[in-house]
């Protein structure tokens, strides 16, 4: 059995409404033309059956709540959101065992609620949420109730890389090229968003919090030498602001919290990271994913199947780290 952990669909009622009251969607109805399997569950179904006992947790995909709507409307489509996965899952469970809660972090008090009503009303087994919040760092203290919610549901996050061409490459340019935004921004996101989370000291005040790391952690393993000895040395860079006690704040020598972060292996069919991921996180803590329909399913199981891991091993990250993680039993 395969679960795919982090795959991604868009509802159509809720593609409806967020067309309709949203800004700044960009080349939104292109892409899906490009990618029937977004919203088709029929074309998505045919895909679906070329994998034998395959099976997907289903998320939404960009684009990110907070920087298309306001408060009200962004919470409202969450709701939606949430409503209608949990009517697919139960409509194909055997496709779609657990979906992923959306929630929009720009009204911080309603997430919450939805996090409650999501997990407790409808099932979810999770929630998603972005490396920033319209460009602001999510370990700002009004962001935490948030992570201690997830730390009482006991179930883990997904955390996704936002990042956009407005984000630039290099100060004298108005906008980030070649879509480098994507191809590198978004394992930078991830790394940096993580790292500051961990230094804030979240993960010592809610040790059992489960966070999903896409990309395979980004450039964390690749880079264990500048997150571990090289992170050591936090403030000796920096003259404007003191960092130096920062690190001797942590409960645990700090490289431990980055290697009990879970990973995702949706590396779009590639195998040169699998060695440092596999390396860093150990096969316990890290879950297949292909980030479909948007990265191939099928090079994402013959990368992983050309990978050489024990047959326990393999089983943990095709299937059983996932139902330790959602609290669920696959069949």
């Amino acid at each position: 059995m395969i679960i795919d952990i982090y795959t991604h669909l868009f509802p159509k009622r809720y593609l409806a409404d967020l067309v309709a009251s949203s800004a700044g969607l960009g080349n939104l109805t292109a892409r899906m033309n490009q990618v029937p399997e977004v919203s088709d569950l029929d074309a998505r179904f045919r895909e679906m059956d070329r994998h034998g006992d395959y099976r997907q947790i289903i998320a939404l995909p960009h684009p990110v709540l907070e920087e298309v709507a306001t408060p009200e409307v962004a919470a409202r489509l969450a709701r939606l959101a949430n409503d209608e996965m949990a009517e697919i899952c139960r409509a194909h469970p055997d496709r779609f065992p657990a979906f992923v809660a959306t929630i929009a972090l720009n009204d911080v008090e309603s997430a919450v609620a939805e996090i409650d009503r999501a997990v407790n009303d409808l099932g979810a087994r999770g929630i998603q949420i972005y490396t920033n919040v319209a460009g602001r760092p999510l370990d700002l203290p009004e962001f935490e109730p948030v992570f201690a919610a997830m730390a009482r549901h006991d179930l883990p996050i997904w955390l996704h890389p936002a990042r956009t061409a407005a984000m630039t490459d290099y100060a004298g340019e108005a906008k980030s090229r070649f879509e480098m935004w994507w191809c590198f921004g978004w394992p930078y996101e991830t790394s940096v968003a993580v790292s500051r989370l961990i230094l804030s000291g979240l993960l010592d005040r809610y040790p059992r919090l489960k966070l999903i790391t896409h990309h395979l952690g980004g450039m964390i393993p690749f880079f264990d030498g500048r997150v571990g000895p090289g992170m050591a040395y936090l403030g000796s860079r920096t003259a404007d602001e003191d960092y130096s006690g920062m690190i001797a704040t942590l409960k645990r020598p700090h490289l431990e919290y980055f290697r009990k972060l879970h990973a995702d292996t949706a590396m779009f069919g590639g195998t040169s990271g699998f060695p440092s991921g596999f390396d860093f996180f150990g096969a316990e803590q890290i879950v297949f994913a292909s980030d479909a329909p948007f990265g191939p399913i099928d090079a994402s199981i013959e990368a992983l199947a050309r990978y050489p891991l024990s047959d326990s091993q393999r089983h943990a990250v095709m299937q059983g780290n996932a139902e330790r993680l959602l609290g669920m039993t696959f069949t």
